[in-house]
């Protein structure tokens, strides 16, 4: 390989389908940037690949026998940690086995093909396969610099929000989040962190259809307010979070006397859709200074481009610390197009997002 030559991402495919290894494998082999290195039909098998071949990124199946692919993850974040983007059934309890896969440490998630053609699948599997491999949370943390106060750059939040805080400004006040590669963990922990009477928040995550509904659950599980997926007119106001579903863009329009959500299918965004683009633009739009941005982990560069539409009707923009980042993507263009007001790591957004809300202006 030559000194200006970049060194492919090396995938290992783990499924008992013959003909979904076969689709995965072709559709992955599209990307000059991939080399398929074998494949297995089962944990067994893959134990042995994984020590032979020494792959960057494992694609896993969760339905197979032996040992379904759930047990062979933990044991393998246990004892040979690396990147794996699970590939799963798009049916209700496919998608809340993907989530307990990405608690046991799974990177992302993307639904089974079936009967999808290469050229379809060919695009997002091998984005999200290289955002896998670009994960920070797998490299040695000596090759990382320490954070550090300068490099935060955080404004002074308290841990607790003081009752009223967020409730002194109009109506027009949202709150927009784009996330992709690690978000789901990352939105679990500011939207945690948020208390009940909050403007309201539009997200958009990069996510499968059918798992958008299973991870707005989980969401609302955790947060002191309702996290619904979004629907096309539904009304997003005070104490509400509306989430995305995969395959649809979501923006949202004042309708006088309040923000509406819009779902739509036009053509995909940096391959996404949902885009944080599209979102981040048309908050911009609807809601101009009283709007406050945050854009977290994940591959790319969506977000970018409508971050700097809110950085330019005045509103507010945090980006993800470097540090915390599972891939430093996202908050990276945003940051190099010269448009983030405040850069700050993951424990720190949600305290940074009521703070930019209580500043500003009715």
């Amino acid at each position: 390989m030559s000194n200006g030559e970049q060194r492919r991402v090396r995938v290992l495919v783990v499924d008992d389908s013959a003909l979904v290894r076969k689709t995965i494998s072709d559709a992955l082999s599209q990307d000059p940037e991939i080399e398929v290195v074998g494949s297995a039909c089962d944990p067994y098998v893959a134990r042995e690949k994984i020590v032979a071949l020494d792959p960057d990124v494992l694609t896993l199946d969760l339905e197979m026998p032996r040992m379904d692919g759930l047990t062979f993850l933990r044991i393998l974040m246990q004892h040979h940690p690396l990147p794996v983007v699970v590939v799963s059934s798009l049916t209700q309890a496919g998608s809340r086995m993907a989530l307990e896969a990405l608690d046991a440490g799974a990177v992302d998630v993307l639904g089974k093909p079936g009967s999808t053609s290469v050229g379809d699948l060919a695009g997002q599997l091998a984005f999200h396969v290289k955002a896998a491999a670009a994960s920070t949370r797998f490299r040695s943390r000596r090759l990382r610099e320490p954070l550090t106060a300068a490099q935060a750059q955080t404004v002074p939040a308290p841990a607790v929000a003081a009752p009223g805080m967020v409730g002194r400004g109009d109506a027009r006040q949202l709150i927009v989040i784009g996330s992709s590669t690690g978000g789901i963990e990352a939105l679990r922990t500011v939207l945690s962190r948020l208390p009940e009477e909050v403007p309201p928040i539009a997200v958009v995550q990069h996510i499968s259809p059918y798992f958008s509904k299973v991870v707005a659950e989980r969401l609302d599980a955790v947060c002191p307010f309702s996290v619904r997926e979004a629907e096309d007119g539904m009304p997003l106001r005070r104490g509400t979070c509306l989430i995305a579903p995969g395959d649809h863009h979501l923006t949202v329009r004042w309708d006088g006397d309040g923000y509406r959500a819009q779902l739509g299918q036009g053509p995909a965004v940096h391959h996404c859709r949902p885009s944080v683009d599209v979102l981040f633009n048309s908050a911009a739009e609807a809601g101009g200074r009283r709007v406050v941005a945050a854009l977290l982990t994940g591959m790319g560069r969506d977000g970018a481009v409508g971050m700097q539409a809110i950085h330019k009707a005045g509103g507010v923009t945090i980006a993800e610390h470097e540090q915390t980042c599972i891939v430093y993507g996202m908050p990276r263009a945003a940051i190099e197009l010269g448009v983030v007001d405040m850069v700050v790591p993951l424990p720190l957004v949600a305290e940074t997002i009521l703070e930019a809300v209580a500043r500003k202006p009715s």
